[in-house]
């Protein structure tokens, strides 16, 4: 059954609170989305570039969760190798969230992939302003802090298709955590090169816990 959480309760300040977490100030906490980035091959430019192309197109009409996975989330996943060995997928359960506006309810949804436990992506899907990335950050934080592996750093990612936010939690007696910027399929330039050289060298960072853990 869904669990319909109100907004209200989706707040960084009550993650920070319930799993005393703080925000890391310093840059140097989270440097994995800005430095040591692998390069993206000429091909995978124009494939991104046509994933970019035809999400513009299908975001002229209404686009659901199912679409984003499709038509974005999957050709980065694919293309960062996520599918492959050693990782393995599993999805959760939906939750969805209902915010009050104008004597309305609307509602939103968050799907969740998760990789090996250290990599949360979670999907956003609602055409409403209420529901921007920061619904879905609280919520990837609250996830992350369950992490079967509390000494490694653990990594997400928030996206409702168009823009992305990636996430880094350190667990310990004082838990920190942070955001990268945010990234955008409106802007001019094709960010979903610099996604998916984060999302490579977040795999990159997997396989080498998944290693010394064998």
């Amino acid at each position: 059954m869904v669990q319909v959480i109100p907004a209200s309760e989706l707040t960084l300040n009550e993650v920070e609170t319930k799993f005393h977490l703080q925000p890391a100030e310093e840059e140097t906490f989270f440097s994995e989305w800005q430095e040591n980035l692998p390069g993206i091959a000429e091909e995978e430019k124009q494939y991104l570039d046509q994933v970019k192309a035809d999400f513009l197109y299908l975001n002229k009409y209404p686009l659901f969760e199912e679409a984003v996975k499709m038509v974005v989330l999957s050709p980065l996943l694919t293309l960062a190798g996520f599918y492959r060995m050693p990782f393995r997928i599993s999805e959760e359960v939906p939750v969805q969230i209902a915010v009050q506006e104008d004597e309305q309810i609307v509602r939103g949804r968050i799907d969740i992939l998760v990789v090996q436990k250290q990599f949360w992506v979670l999907v956003i899907e609602s055409k409403q302003a209420s529901f921007s990335l920061k619904n879905g950050i609280a919520q990837a934080l609250g996830y992350m802090v369950a992490t079967p592996n509390p000494t490694e750093p653990v990594f997400g990612m928030v996206t409702n298709g168009s823009h992305f936010i990636f996430l880094k939690l350190m667990l310990g007696e004082t838990s920190r955590y942070a955001l990268s910027d945010e990234f955008s399929l409106l802007r001019r330039e094709n960010d979903l090169y610099t996604v998916l050289g984060i999302l490579k060298h977040i795999g990159k960072l997997i396989q080498k816990t998944l290693s010394t853990q064998t």
